[in-house]
């Protein structure tokens, strides 16, 4: 069964038989990572429905994407503007428009996985455990985080560029 269709049974279920308080499980929700995941697809499906999402990959055509270092370059500086999974929607199109595609889908994953370590904003899971630990009072900075986060951030994306182009598929 699919995992999602097996989660809203169980939800529904402990809802409806009432064994746990339902007040007890919507405190549990977090209601602004909710409200934050949710514009995050709407802004990504406003953005391919406007015609905007082509302009800008029609545009970044002009820069040899086929290129495995272009498309890992292009793929982290989109993850850090859009955010990861974002990035990966956005650049699919263009993916699927080149000649090696296991290898092009394989550096996108990487790519945007990795990426998504620079900055606070490159990853929704950043955003998740700074919050987090805001509420514990510990402050995480954009400035603090960047030190750690770019220097390793471009370490493993070189790494994982140098073992998707020297290996062979």
């Amino acid at each position: 069964m699919p995992v999602a269709l097996v989660a809203i049974s169980g939800a529904a279920y402990s809802l409806l038989t009432r064994r746990v308080n339902p007040e007890k499980i919507y405190r549990e929700i977090d209601w602004d990572l909710l409200v934050l995941f949710t514009g995050l697809f709407v802004r990504v499906g406003g953005v391919e429905s406007s015609g905007l999402a082509g302009d800008l990959l029609k545009t970044a055509a002009i820069a040899p994407i086929q290129r495995p270092a272009v498309l890992v370059t292009v793929a982290a500086v989109l993850s850090n503007i859009v955010s990861n999974v974002p990035a990966v929607l956005l650049l699919k199109p263009v993916v699927l428009s080149l000649g090696e595609p296991t290898r092009s889908w394989l550096l996108l994953a990487t790519t945007s996985t990795l990426a998504g370590n620079l900055t606070i904003l490159g990853s929704v899971a950043n955003v998740i455990v700074v919050e987090v630990a805001r509420r514990e009072r510990i402050d995480i900075g954009f400035v603090a985080y960047g030190r750690v986060g770019i220097p390793l951030t471009i370490l493993t994306l070189l790494i994982g560029w140098l073992l998707l182009v020297t290996v062979p598929l």
